[in-house]
């Protein structure tokens, strides 16, 4: 082991590496300062850079947008009550108060420091235990993969933003998406419909850049202002952030790390549930909980470590079986794939210096991340306020370029509009593309391990899966009582939140004879809306 992280040390310590993982940060930092665009998307857009790079190089890279991208939604969600990312809402009770304080470099730096340290902790965790994980799994057969690849599909349908029937819906249009072409089994081409271009199925690359990339182009567009802020809402004030103040709010960051590194080795859970936990948790700990809400830096460093100190365990589901736990790492699974490395367990077996250089990065882009943050602040404060009419048109560029120049095929732009527009319209009737992106990656391999389950068995499968296999029978007797208690779960949380919006809209309501701001109600909607 030890000659193995040796190895790994070795490898990443170059300087085409460190230079990648610090222009990844840069740009996540950049995309997630604006409000109108998503890490997600900016991740797609990059995606097809990493294929022609090798994969110590590209896949750090992304990880690099990643964590710049969850970090850099609190800009705006501080200067300007708007979250750049989901994963930054539960910032918005605290940041803007402090900027109306005068304090919102305090707050950003405060956010900076708990997002580097909840993340940094978080990924040294995962790269200790991701092993003994690792070897575990490499005891799992196919009765068991199936099993975990059908309860995880269930999670994420039923976790996803809005209805849970819309998000079961989505999964299974993904699902029927990803069986177009050959099957697994006996590569005979199914669901063509007589169109030869079908017979390949469908990539997973235009899929990712028409459901992320399109729809929020389209949607910036759909806006008429030149940019979504004003630029003079946009200054990172008063004095700097003092030691003092990060040791008084340790126990915080501590607190919402262990919270949020729970959670990312929970596929479908993510970094807005992170947040809010990690908030409400330094709410109720603290001695005055009255004081959150009017501008406290614990109310800042509380989801700000809670939802970057998911990033690392997000990777322990996706390299040790596969399973993607959100649409960023569904894209970085695409990463993996495209590079020739299947995420398992035989991966560690193959290519342990490698997967062990990778993760690695997860340290080293956090300490990069908070020398260019503390350095780059005040650029990133004034991007809030960047025209659109500069942004739109490079992504477009990238986006179309970046699907075609994959594998040179007219078809796939084809399918881009088209995943575009399904997108635009998901969007619209707020339905949620996440299911369709797990249920479109997920049901190959949950085929192909149904398919070696049934062959195993001997025609008589219920035969085999009692006698021989009971960790499967607890899995799939495990996946409705977990179904329906993540329901009832998400059926308090909606209502819990539901009465607290209504409690802050009361206790801002205008006096008599008092003016209203009429920008308060929109950013409290924005605030307690759904990801971003």
């Amino acid at each position: 082991m030890l000659d193995t992280l040796l190895a790994a040390t070795e490898l990443l310590l170059r300087l085409d590496v460190l230079l990648m993982i610090c222009g990844g940060l840069v740009l996540g930092m950049l995309v997630g300062a604006l409000p109108g665009f998503t890490t997600v998307m900016a991740m797609a857009i990059v995606l097809p850079i990493s294929f022609f790079l090798e994969p110590i190089v590209g896949i750090p890279f992304l990880i690099g947008v990643y964590k710049g991208g969850i970090f850099g939604g609190s800009i705006p969600a501080i200067l300007v009550n708007i979250p750049g990312t989901g994963a930054s809402v539960a910032t918005t009770f605290d940041g803007p108060a402090l900027t109306r304080k005068g304090q919102s470099r305090k707050a950003l730096e405060m956010a900076l420091v708990a997002s580097a340290v909840g993340d940094f902790l978080s990924s040294f965790a995962t790269i200790l235990v991701i092993g003994a994980i690792a070897a575990i799994a490499l005891l799992i057969g196919p009765p068991e993969v199936a099993a975990i690849l059908l309860l995880s599909l269930l999670v994420i349908a039923v976790t996803a933003s809005g209805s849970p029937i819309k998000g079961l819906v989505m999964l299974l249009v993904g699902a029927f998406l990803a069986m177009i072409g050959q099957d697994p089994i006996g590569a005979l081409a199914r669901f063509d419909f007589g169109f030869h271009q079908l017979q390949a199925g469908i990539d997973l690359l235009p899929l990712i850049i028409g459901l992320f990339a399109i729809p929020e182009i389209l949607l910036a567009l759909e806006s008429r202002k030149a940019s979504f802020v004003e630029a003079r809402q946009t200054r990172a004030e008063g004095d700097p952030l003092t030691w003092r103040e990060i040791t008084a709010s340790r126990r915080t960051i501590l607190r919402s790390t262990l919270i949020g590194g729970t959670i990312g080795m929970i596929p479908g859970v993510g970094q807005v549930v992170a947040a809010f936990m990690g908030y409400s948790a330094a709410r109720n700990a603290a001695k005055d909980p009255s004081r959150y809400g009017k501008g406290e830096l614990d109310g800042v460093a509380a989801p700000e470590a809670a939802n970057n100190a998911v990033n690392g365990p997000t990777m322990v589901p996706l390299l040790t079986l596969g399973i993607p736990g959100d649409n960023i790492t569904a894209i970085l699974l695409g990463a993996f794939v495209a590079q020739g490395l299947r995420p398992g367990p035989q991966l560690f077996e193959e290519q342990g210096v490698l997967v062990y250089a990778i993760l690695g990065s997860m340290l080293i882009a956090c300490v990069l991340m908070l020398l260019i943050g503390w350095v780059l602040m005040p650029l990133f404060a004034r991007i809030v306020s960047i025209d659109k009419a500069y942004l739109v048109p490079l992504m477009l560029l990238f986006a179309v370029g970046g699907t075609y120049v994959y594998r040179s095929n007219p078809m796939d732009l084809w399918f881009m509009i088209g995943f575009g527009v399904v997108g635009y319209v998901a969007r619209k009737l707020a339905f949620d593309v996440s299911p369709l992106v797990m249920g479109f990656i997920l049901t190959p391999p949950l085929e192909y391990a149904v398919g070696q389950t049934v062959l195993l068995a001997r025609g008589d499968v219920a035969g085999y899966l009692v006698g021989e296999r009971p960790i499967t029978i607890a899995v799939l007797l495990l996946a409705p009582l977990l179904t329906a208690w993540i329901l009832v779960r998400q059926h308090r949380r909606m209502r819990a939140l539901g009465r607290e919006s209504a409690s802050k809209v009361d206790a801002n309501a205008p006096q008599e004879g008092t003016e209203t701001d009429g920008n308060a109600r929109v950013d409290l909607n924005r605030s307690t809306g759904g990801q971003g």
